[in-house]
């Protein structure tokens, strides 16, 4: 079995080193946060796990405090080489006295790294004691890819910094802001790394491969979520009585309780999206949506209702039109007994089996009175679950502020996936919940994977 790459990952105190890890292992609960100075006070391991496999180890290591006095007390040591002064440092009082916390450092690197990260604060002016981290970090005759952290920020440093590094010597260098990294720059940190360990460049590689991957598999996994509750909603139907339908009041809270439904819907879309991407629960949420407009449902024969009733008898797709004619007679006056009478035209569906076509007309006859989501309201959700996954799949496991998404702008490419979600309509037992089968049907499954496609393609294009 190949051995872990070792990453030992080095810097200032606050430059962002335990926010890097919690990004690159998407483990939000790795070590602690914080604005003070020194949080970290010692090394710790973290692993990247591929596959079930260790690929990379990292030591998250304490923040360098005075490294320009340990520069200093450095050269005043007698070595054949720099990084013995190192080790006789490591080796002298001096590494458990005043030095303590760098001492904790160029152990870590030293001793149990093949490379390291320096991480580096791009705000920050390039002062004498970032000269002599970087310097003293050479030293230890390791390969170091520095990092460059806070990139985003309107008062980065960044040509500062770039010139620093030329003088040092660091040429390979990566951006990676480990509230919002770049797409594509975590792979490209390992691709950069392997022009440093040359070595181990198959292992990197493999790495990249994986991690490709792994994203790709997350994006198909959001569309997958979004398009399964798009059909939840899509498919929610629920049956108010006559005399309630008489009552404002009740009408309205039937009202009130539908759009609550929608809501869990959404909200347990937003808890699975958060779940995919390695986020806590309470890490986003979707602004609150405007009012949500249910319809008092007139078109009692949806198209895929009619359909399915055309094939049951035997009388093809056309049947639906005929149908649909035949049902607003009935409706225009027929009580629910005379309506029996009608067994010629529609009472096969029933006999067949086909129940759903025969309890909506009973339901009509009788008053009864159904609520289903408008299609802007399907719109508008696909188009706000939609951000949500894109602003996560850019969003650092250090980021602090819960995220909110309210973009006002409607993607006009997810018309089409709204269309799509009519077939949905008429089946009201694929919403998941208490005693519905939701999930379990074929056809769901396969409007779902349908869906999911549609809404991968709308992302690509936002990528892109």
């Amino acid at each position: 079995m190949t051995e872990p790459l070792r990453i030992a990952i080095v810097g200032h105190t606050n430059a962002g080193k335990t926010s890097l890890l919690r990004t690159l292992t998407r483990q939000v609960d790795f070590g602690e946060v914080s604005d003070r100075p020194g949080t970290t006070r010692h090394a710790e391991a973290i692993d990247l796990r591929l596959d079930g496999a260790v690929a990379v180890r990292f030591i998250d290591t304490p923040g360098l405090e005075d490294s320009v006095a340990l520069l200093e007390y450095l050269n005043t040591l007698e070595a054949d080489s720099r990084p013995e002064r190192v080790r006789a440092f490591l080796r002298g009082p001096e590494a458990s006295r005043s030095f303590e916390q760098e001492a904790k450092v160029l152990r870590a690197l030293i001793e149990q790294a093949d490379a390291a990260m320096i991480v580096i604060d791009t705000r920050e002016p390039v002062l004498p004691k970032y000269r002599a981290e970087i310097e003293i970090l050479s030293w230890c005759a390791k390969p170091i890819m520095p990092v460059l952290n806070f990139v985003r920020y309107l008062n980065t440093r960044l040509d500062d910094w770039h010139q620093v590094l030329l003088e040092s010597g660091l040429h390979a260098r990566v951006e990676f802001d480990v509230v919002a990294p770049f797409n594509g720059s975590e792979r490209q940190l390992y691709s950069d790394l392997a022009t440093l360990l040359p070595a181990r460049r198959q292992q990197l590689n493999g790495i990249v491969d994986a991690l490709t991957l792994q994203a790709r598999e997350r994006r198909l996994a959001a569309c997958r979520v979004v398009a399964s509750t798009l059909i939840d909603v899509a498919a929610m139907r629920r049956a108010l009585p006559a005399e309630e339908f008489e009552d404002d009041l009740r009408q309205k809270a039937f009202v009130r309780a539908f759009q609550d439904d929608v809501r869990r819907h959404a909200r347990r879309a937003v808890d699975e999206l958060l779940a995919v991407f390695a986020f806590r629960p309470d890490d986003a949420e979707l602004a609150e949506m405007p009012q949500l407009g249910g319809r008092w449902e007139d078109d009692l024969f949806n198209p895929e209702l009619l359909k399915e009733a055309g094939k049951r008898l035997g009388l093809g797709a056309m049947i639906g039109a005929g149908l649909g004619v035949v049902a607003d007679v009935a409706m225009a006056g027929l009580s629910l007994g005379a309506a029996t009478t009608l067994g010629a035209t529609i009472g096969g569906a029933a006999s067949g089996g086909w129940r759903p076509l025969w309890r909506k007309l009973e339901n009509r006859l009788a008053g009864v009175q159904e609520l289903t989501v408008e299609d802007p309201v399907l719109l508008l959700l696909a188009d706000h679950l939609l951000d949500l996954a894109r602003a996560l799949e850019q969003r650092g496991h250090a980021a602090q502020d819960k995220l909110r998404v309210a973009d006002e702008r409607v993607d006009e490419g997810l018309r089409g996936v709204v269309r799509a979600l009519g077939a949905a309509r008429g089946h009201p037992d694929w919403e998941r919940g208490e005693g519905r089968r939701g999930a379990g049907s074929t056809d769901r499954q396969a409007l779902e994977a349908e869906v999911g496609r549609a809404l991968d393609q709308r992302f690509e294009a936002a990528a892109a």
